[in-house]
């Protein structure tokens, strides 16, 4: 009889977030709709719809000591007379600042979403989070080098494209305007750095963190640190065998009474399957009050049928 009765609910579970955003400029987003899987089509491209500019820039970092590379999405209203929010969305340990357009179509999810008026108006940044002179993906994409370039890349991030971006696109420059996230190595970048610096980030989510993510002591040295945040977001598949690195943050989480998101998709494997569908959903909550039923919502999903 739960169970029912929670899957009655998520039929007809819809938060009511009627407001206008930060720099929208359109009237009011739809309400937030709890879904246990994306509308259909939700990363195929849609001919009919406004499309957003995907366009690639380089900075120079210092960190580095090289110019650098980073994709860059602007939605189908940028306009230089606007200012906008921005998502740092990273890459996994095989892949570089392509990886997220070609295998996980995250252009046509974003310009799906702005056409049906379901998230903020953003700026979406792309970056190559290998912090390393060479920074392909090529070699031994394992090996130590690369694996500590991908640690390197927070002070890149932070001292040198951050910067770049305010100083050349309009952007708002405080932490409320700004999210982190990303898939497996760049998930477990996305959750070392948001809770590691709390006053850049008030955004932060990670799709299936590899064991790059640091132990939730001292992730979160001081828990009631996360209270500041607009929203923590993790999500991981059920049948990944990387779900472990999810949950024992989860569980720290919960032991403090973190308020979070910790959704696992039974089922879901260590794919562009799991990390699209957590794109679909995590970009439609930034940038806005986040309803705690919403938060409640999404964790009580029930399996698939």
């Amino acid at each position: 009889m739960k169970k029912l009765a929670i899957k009655l609910f998520l039929v007809s579970c819809v938060a009511m977030l009627c407001i206008s955003c930060v720099g929208n400029t359109q009237a009011q987003l739809q309400p937030i709709v709890v879904e246990r899987t994306p509308t259909a089509g939700f990363y195929q491209i849609q001919s009919d719809i406004p499309h957003g500019e995907v366009i690639a820039i380089t900075y120079p970092s210092a960190t580095v000591g090289a110019n650098r590379r980073a994709m860059v999405w602007l939605p189908p209203s940028f306009s230089e007379e606007n200012r906008y929010p921005v998502m740092f969305l990273l890459h996994g340990i095989g892949g570089d600042e392509y990886e997220w357009l070609r295998g996980g179509q995250a252009n046509v999810i974003l310009d799906n979403l702005y056409a049906q008026n379901r998230m903020v108006p953003m700026i979406v940044v792309m970056p190559n989070g290998r912090a390393m002179i060479d920074d392909r993906a090529v070699g031994d994409v394992m090996a130590r080098d690369r694996q500590d370039a991908f640690a390197t890349f927070e002070y890149d991030l932070l001292n040198d494209l951050i910067p770049f971006l305010e100083a050349n696109f309009p952007v708002y420059t405080d932490r409320q305007h700004r999210a982190i996230t990303g898939l497996s190595m760049g998930a477990g970048q996305a959750l070392n750095f948001g809770l590691g610096n709390i006053d850049t980030f008030a955004w932060v989510g990670g799709f299936s963190p590899a064991p790059n993510i640091r132990q939730p002591a001292v992730l979160l040295p001081n828990p009631q640190r996360a209270l500041e945040l607009e929203l923590l977001y993790i999500s991981n598949g059920g049948e990944s065998n990387l779900l472990g690195n999810a949950t024992r943050t989860s569980n720290f989480l919960n032991e403090h009474n973190i308020p979070h998101v910790m959704r696992v998709t039974p089922g879901g494997h260590h794919d562009f399957v799991e990390w699209r569908a957590n794109l679909y959903r995590f970009a439609q909550l930034l940038f806005r009050p986040v309803d705690p039923a919403v938060i409640d919502a999404i964790n009580a999903l029930d399996p698939l049928d």
